[in-house]
């Protein structure tokens, strides 16, 4: 198995994780899952992390959108207070009470003791006076409704796209995921198949060596000889063990992008075929809204529209309705059991109107206008970019099919090869040199063919995940 493969296999774990951080599984779960590769791709999208955060983030958005529908509905609160004034406030005004009363004694004619009229001083003074008692209890009801707010409007008009730009930002996840899932799982499928080469092979070397001791033991060969074949089925040996350990990172690698149980035991059902690899691909036509990558930026565009919309109806007058109604109690004392209240309420249509704002409207209009034409500019560059992936894993594709093709032929090649060594080799006709080196050459013709093998499993996967076809 390719190591550079897995390598960029286990990378794109993490990259597609997005930052998640591994925990330790718990417990002492030996669950059994035999799974298919579509199967394997159904259970990551139930338990992996990004998914689920995935899917969090849709039901957030769910909650703003509640948010924007309450500020259209009306709102009504309650309020209540007791106040407690350990020294009721004194005032000083003119002395009203001497200024009637001297007019009223100078208006009958009243005289003094000595039979003068009295005549009204030019300064009454002043009184000082507490307006108000020691306790007051307060208690009412506010209510308000709008009537007319342009930003308000659009935000309800806006809640349907902004839903779907989360479930569309889930989709793109999701499609992540499942290519990572598909790539490893394939990958894995075709290490079993390798796998089983290996072994076949050892077996092999395994009766070469048995023979060539012997014919060494009876002095028809050389002690290099043996050496030789001990050497190769090392190195088979060897290679063995390292594909078994890539094979075991590669499923830890898939447990962990499927958010399983490291613990739990994956059992994988699928197989993999040449055939399957070439059914029903190059003559795929393409459209750009198969991509959830495009669906999401078209959807973002039409939210920077509604940004526009918001900030141009925000130079509009705002109008809002307001209503009170409350009771007031007054005592000396904090007993409020038996006291008379008194109601006040009032009905109002409040007009705000926009005059001058230092021109922050204006800018805040040519902020949402330049978001709108970098998403624009976003979306144009996104087509591009997805005819360059559908053209270059289509010349992938086509060229790992090729590739694959030669190297099945070469596997046919060097098994008759060897298959005519062996015979040989068995009539005594042969060297052990001869059967040596075919086998040596059909290991290396199974090693290539596993490895382009390798390459159209992964440009297969790019090709339907490049036109938005992956299932």
């Amino acid at each position: 198995m390719k190591t550079k493969s897995f390598i960029k296999v286990i990378l794109s774990i993490w990259l597609c994780s997005y930052g998640l951080h591994t925990k330790a599984q718990q417990g002492s779960s030996d669950s059994v899952h035999r799974l298919t590769a579509r199967e394997a791709v159904d259970y990551a999208m139930k338990n992996a992390v990004a998914v689920k955060n995935a899917l969090l983030d849709i039901q957030m958005q769910e909650a703003q959108n509640k948010e924007v529908i309450a500020q259209a509905l009306p709102q009504i609160s309650g309020n209540g207070s007791v106040t407690y004034n350990p020294n009721v406030g004194v005032q000083t005004f003119p002395n009203f009470i001497a200024a009637g009363t001297y007019g009223v004694l100078a208006q009958e004619g009243v005289k003094n003791g000595a039979g003068e009229a009295i005549v009204a001083p030019s300064d009454y003074g002043t009184i000082q006076a507490q307006f108000g008692v020691p306790w007051m209890l307060n208690a009412g009801i506010d209510l308000n409704q709008i009537l007319f707010d342009g930003q308000v409007f659009v935000g309800l008009k806006a809640r349907s796209a902004a839903i779907k730009n989360a479930e569309l930002a889930a989709d793109v996840t999701k499609e992540q995921i499942k290519s990572n899932v598909y790539k490893i799982y394939f990958q894995l499928t075709v290490g079993k198949r390798q796998i089983g080469s290996l072994d076949a092979n050892i077996a092999n070397y395994e009766k070469l060596l048995h023979d060539t001791r012997i014919i060494y033991q009876n002095g028809f060969a050389e002690k290099l000889d043996v050496s030789k074949v001990q050497v190769q089925l090392s190195n088979l040996q060897t290679q063995k063990l390292k594909t078994q350990n890539q094979l075991d990172a590669g499923m830890a690698g898939l447990k962990f992008l499927m958010n399983m149980p490291q613990k739990d035991v994956l059992i994988l059902t699928d197989t993999l075929s040449d055939e399957k690899l070439k059914a029903n691909l190059l003559d795929e036509n393409y459209d750009y809204a198969d991509r959830k990558q495009y669906q999401l930026l078209e959807n973002t565009l039409q939210l920077r529209e509604f940004n526009i919309e918001r900030y141009k109806l925000s130079k509009l007058p705002s109008l809002t309705f307001a209503a009170n109604y409350s009771t007031t109690a007054q005592r000396q004392r904090f007993d409020f059991t038996t006291a008379e209240y008194f109601p006040s309420s009032f009905l109002a249509f409040r007009l705000k109107v926009p005059i001058y704002a230092g021109g922050y409207n204006n800018a805040k209009v040519q902020e949402a206008k330049i978001s709108f034409q970098q998403t624009q500019n976003t979306l144009e560059q996104l087509k591009a970019s997805i005819d360059n992936d559908v053209t270059e894993s289509r010349i992938s594709m086509k060229s790992a099919l090729s590739t694959l093709d030669n190297q099945s032929k070469n596997i046919e090649l060097a098994q008759e090869v060897y298959d005519a060594a062996k015979l040989k080799y068995d009539q005594g006709l042969g060297s052990n040199q001869e059967i040596s080196t075919a086998q040596a050459d059909l290991v290396t013709a199974q090693n290539n063919y596993y490895s382009s093998l390798y390459d159209a499993v992964n440009a297969r996967i790019d090709f339907l995940t490049a036109i938005g076809k992956l299932q």
